[in-house]
């Protein structure tokens, strides 16, 4: 028998099985990677372009005085305390007719156009007008003069940070924002010589206040504070079996069952 023959004929034999063996690798390969993309991966959206801000008209804008005097009369018109017409001004703009906010908040009393077009005004550039504004303000302070029953501290915050959200929190609103905006209105209505009592409505700013605070403090806490930190090393100061509970011994003569290990501590 030639060795050459039986060579040549265990690799006929093996070869199909090296052949099939190939394929099947060459399938496995195949199926265990992703399908090559056959289009594009979808765009990402453009951001909406934020609208413009109003921009204020030129001219000469109308004087303090002159504003003080549009207030009287357009307070008197709608029934509304004059005082707190002149507080909302005072903090809203300084009596800036031509005053724009960078949410896009108008004139004298920071009306936005949305709340202006529930009042019949249909254009910010009406909102510069001095009367048109300070009416428009005034019917909305009067809204919510009569919604919470002539409570000066949720009216002046609703008027800040919206009605929904007085709504919402059970007027315990606590943006800084509003917090210091109420505290503001309130403190120039006093200056006004404003007659209704507000020290009510400022003790719930300052409790609010607080209430914020501690929940910023909770929020850091749990943001930063290493539970390891509250770990403390201790060491028994006892035998071990008086460490079970049952048969420690209580008295004037006993000890503690644990004591703090200070060398261990850091």
């Amino acid at each position: 028998m030639k060795p050459v023959a039986i060579l040549t004929l265990g690799f006929c034999v093996l070869l199909p099985f090296v052949c099939l063996a190939a394929v099947d690798a060459d399938s496995r390969g195949s199926a265990g990677k992703s399908p090559e993309p056959t289009a594009d991966p979808p765009a990402a959206k453009a951001p909406v372009p934020r609208a413009p801000l109003p921009r204020a008209p030129g001219g000469a804008k109308p004087s303090r005085d002159q504003v003080g005097a549009m207030i009287d009369a357009v307070a008197d018109e709608f029934g509304v305390e004059r005082q707190l017409v002149r507080a909302v001004v005072a903090a809203e703009s300084n009596f800036n007719a031509h005053a724009v906010s960078p949410v896009g908040a108008v004139g004298l009393m920071q009306v936005m156009p949305a709340t202006a077009g529930d009042y019949g005004v249909k254009s910010h550039e009406a909102l510069f007008d001095p009367k048109t504004n300070l009416k428009t303000g005034t019917r909305h302070l009067k809204r919510l003069l009569k919604k919470y029953q002539g409570d000066y501290g949720r009216v002046i915050m609703a008027y800040n940070a919206g009605e929904g959200v007085v709504d919402r929190t059970n007027s315990n609103v606590t943006y800084q924002e509003t917090l210091n905006y109420t505290e503001a209105v309130i403190k120039h209505y006093r200056r006004q010589g404003g007659s209704a009592s507000t020290q009510g409505a400022l003790s719930k700013v300052h409790a609010l206040r607080g209430m914020r605070n501690k929940g910023q403090a909770r929020r850091l806490l749990k943001r930063y504070l290493d539970p390891s930190l509250l770990s403390l090393k201790v060491k028994p100061t006892l035998s071990l079996r008086s460490l079970n509970p049952a048969l420690h011994k209580v008295g004037p003569e006993s000890r503690p069952m644990f004591e703090l290990d200070v060398e261990a501590m850091p």
